[in-house]
Formats: structure tokens, sequence, C-alpha cells
């Protein structure tokens, strides 16, 4: 059955059972009210009937003449003595010397009884008659019910007939109710299979309800996930592109190398150095690869413990100054003692890849500044450099793997960079419950700060897997 089917069924159920419930409520209501009339009437009877009940000296009962009282037509009165004789009736049961109601009649205390005398329902109200605890006699007061089975019969049949009307009706605005919130399920069903036909994740869903909304935030959250993918499946294909790219080129190299030396028919120092050198770019590139795709997947433990972050950038800041080759400065500027819990070889290579980012796009006579701080609990590390900047297009892309603007700085001038180091960076500063900013002014240059939280001196031995 189709969720528009079970909602309708759920809808007329629901409907159906209330309307079930208020039937059987005004129908009992109903019956309690007129039983209650008809019995009243019969105690108010039978009070003015006993008014007129004498006992004689013997212990008979002496009755006065039953039609002075008035009675209705269909009101019937016997009233027996303790024999069993009949001492007084009604005209209307003067053929009539049967026991009205046999049952009640055995009561020692007032009780109200339906009874069939041949068709005839009958109310009948049966009263034990004493003289202080003795018993003298019983009587016997009896009504037809005609027109109360009349009532409920007539009750029942409309509510029969109006709680059928209630369920088509409601059956019926179930069913085109429905319509409108599943009409937009379809339409997604209908996207999805035309997207998986046709591998266009460019599709979206429209949707004319209220956004806010189950159905609104289904197709909202659906359209969230399509744009997702839709931008991962162009990354995928941009790294895919991008590592072959970056792949071509060494792998064109060693071949163009061993090409010389297989004519010549002998090494060549200087082509194996070739050789060497792409063979250890290669080396760096699929080893960058591995690290963020076991980053990414969760493989890769942070090994957390108390870090003297002054000490790890003064190490770093001694390495890297011979990548400089005395063309540019690099500094220290502000400084300060600072201690982090984190992984010490991973906070190590976010130093170093910025750093080395920094002197790679910094042209000759520049400066490099690194500095060291502490503001609003946190560690704050920057690396500042004067050289060209990066495009403010560029800016919201650059720690994204293999991201290359026309003067983006994870190209290296020397070949040697992959556009890797940022993303590494970014991950294993967001691992490390931080952030990392970056202020570039074209033609001025680019500041990157990383934020850390600092250490509460309790974690020592700890792991933090990777996220």
């Amino acid at each position: 059955m189709s969720l528009r089917g079970r909602l309708t069924l759920l809808y007329t159920t629901l409907v159906g059972g209330i309307l079930l419930l208020f039937g059987v409520a005004v129908y009992g209501a109903v019956s309690f009210t007129i039983t209650s009339q008809v019995d009243d009437t019969l105690r108010q009877t039978a009070t003015e009937i006993i008014k007129n009940i004498r006992v004689d000296s013997t212990g008979q009962l002496n009755v006065i003449a039953l039609p002075s009282l008035d009675l209705p037509t269909d009101v019937y009165v016997q009233v027996w003595d303790r024999d069993r004789h009949l001492r007084a009736s009604s005209l209307n049961l003067s053929q009539n010397s049967r026991i009205l109601d046999t049952v009640g009649f055995q009561s020692s205390v007032p009780v109200f009884r339906d009874v069939y005398i041949s068709t005839v329902h009958l109310r009948v109200y049966t009263v034990p008659l004493q003289v202080g605890t003795r018993p003298v006699g019983t009587m016997q007061i009896g009504t037809k019910l005609a027109i109360v089975d009349a009532t409920q019969r007539i009750l029942l049949i409309v509510l029969i007939i109006g709680m059928i009307m209630a369920i088509s009706i409601a059956g019926l605005a179930g069913w085109i109710s429905t319509y409108r919130v599943t009409a937009p399920l379809k339409d997604v069903t209908r996207t999805a299979l035309q997207i998986t036909r046709a591998d266009d994740l460019s599709r979206r869903i429209p949707y004319q309800g209220p956004p806010d909304d189950e159905v609104g935030q289904l197709i909202h959250a659906f359209n969230q996930t399509l744009s997702r993918l839709e931008n991962l499946f162009h990354m995928q294909r941009r790294f895919m592109a991008d590592v072959g790219h970056e792949l071509r080129t060494p792998l064109t190299v060693i071949k163009g190398n061993v090409q010389i030396m297989r004519r010549m028919g002998s090494t060549d120092e200087e082509s194996l150095s070739s050789i060497e050198s792409e063979v250890d770019r290669l080396t760096r590139l699929v080893g960058d690869l591995l690290l963020l795709a076991q980053a990414e997947s969760g493989k890769i433990p942070l090994d957390r413990r108390l870090v003297e972050l002054d000490s790890v950038l003064l190490e770093v800041l001694n390495q890297m100054r011979v990548l400089t080759r005395e063309k540019l400065q690099l500094r220290l500027g502000d400084f300060d003692q600072v201690l982090v819990c984190g992984d010490q070889d991973r906070l190590k290579q976010v130093l170093v890849n910025l750093i080395s980012n920094a002197i790679n796009y910094t042209p000759a006579g520049g400066e490099v500044v690194v500095g060291l701080g502490k503001a609003n609990n946190q560690a704050r590390m920057t690396v500042s450099d004067n050289g060209a900047g990066i495009p403010a297009e560029d800016l919201p892309y650059i720690f994204e793997r293999f991201y290359r603007g026309e003067k983006a700085r994870t190209r290296a001038r020397d070949g040697k960079g992959f556009g890797l180091g940022l993303s590494i960076a970014y991950w294993i500063v967001r691992h490390h419950g931080g952030r990392i900013e970056v202020d570039s002014t074209e033609g001025k240059g680019t500041t990157f700060c990383v934020w850390l939280p600092l250490a509460d001196g309790n974690c020592q031995g700890e792991v933090n897997p990777a996220l």
C-alpha cells in the first residue's frame, strides 16, 4: 500500500474510532436519560398507589379503586397479597391475571427490570409491600417502552448513517489532503531517479509550500545533499586531474633521462641525480596523499601530550633558515612561552608547511616573520610575509587539495609544491580543536594565524583519535 493510502487509512480509522466512541456515548446518554424518566414516572405512580393501600386487622390488603388515580393507558398496575392473590389491577389488565415480572416478584427490595410479554416490551417496577418488617404483598407497575425503543432505533439509525457519511467525507478529505503532502515526495523520487539515470547532480527539487514544514525541511535537506554531492563530485574530478598532472611531470622527466642513458649506452650522473630528485618528489606526493586519506578516514591517532610550543617553534626556525639561502630574512617576532595539549610532530608539521610556503612565495630581499603569543586563553601563532599576496577570489579555496589559482601561493616556483601543505596544516589544526585564518592583500603580503587551545595540564598520555 502506498504512503498516501496508509495515511488516508490511518486518518479515516482515527476519525471512525472517534465517531464510534462519540456515537456510543450519545446513544448511552440518551438511553439512560429516557430510561431514567420512565423510572421516575413509575416510581411516582407507585408512591401515589401506596397512599391508597390499607391493611385490615387480619393483615389483608385493601386497595382503593385504581381508576381514581387517573393512570395513563400504557401504565399497568398489579397489587398482590402475600399469598399471591391478585387484590387489584388496572383496567387495562382486567383480562390478565399473570404476574408481570416473575423474576422481580421474588426480590425483597424495589427493582426495575425490562420484560417481554408476548411481543410487548415493558419496563416493570416491583415494590415489596411491608408493615414494619412483615411482608403483606407485592405491587408491580409496568409501562410500554415502544416509544423508547422507537427513539433508540431512530437514534441508532441516525448515528450509523451519520458515521458512514462522516467517515466517507473524512476518507475523501484525507485522500485529497495527503496528495498535497505526498506530491512533493513523488517529485523527490522522480528527481532522484532522473539524477541516477542522467548523472546530473545540478538538478534541484522545486517546492512551493512553506519551507519550515516537515516536507519543506526534507526537500531543503535533499537539495543541500545534492549540492554537497555535486561539489564533492567536482572536487574529486579536479583532484584526479591534478594528481594526473602532478604525476605526469616527474614521470616524463624520469622517462626522458632513461632514454638519454639508453642512447648513450652508459649511466650519466646528472641524469641519475635528476631521476632521484623526481622519485623523491613522487615519494613526497604519495606520502602527503596517504596522510590526507588516512586523516579523513579517521585512521591517524593524535598523540596528545603537553607540548612546549615555543621550543618547537625555535627548532623549526633553525631548520627553515637553511631554505632561505640568504635570499630573504627569516626572523622571530613577538614571542612568549606557550603550553598546548597536542601531537608535537603534527604541530611541527604545521609550522614547517606554513613557513616553507611563506619562504617559497616571498621574493628575494623580502622578510618572513614568525610570532607566538597568547590571547583570549588561546595560543596564537602567526607566519607573515611581504610577498605578492593571494587574490581575494582564491582565499576561500586555498585549503583545498591541489587548489591552483593563477597567482595561488600553493604552486612553488621551484616545482616542489603540490598544493597539499595547506590542506594538511588545516586538518591538523582543526583536529587539535583550533582554527587557522588567513589575511592577505595583493602586493603587500600574507599572514597566516593559527589558534590553539591552551593546555589545562591534564593531557599526559591521552590519545585523541582523528575525527
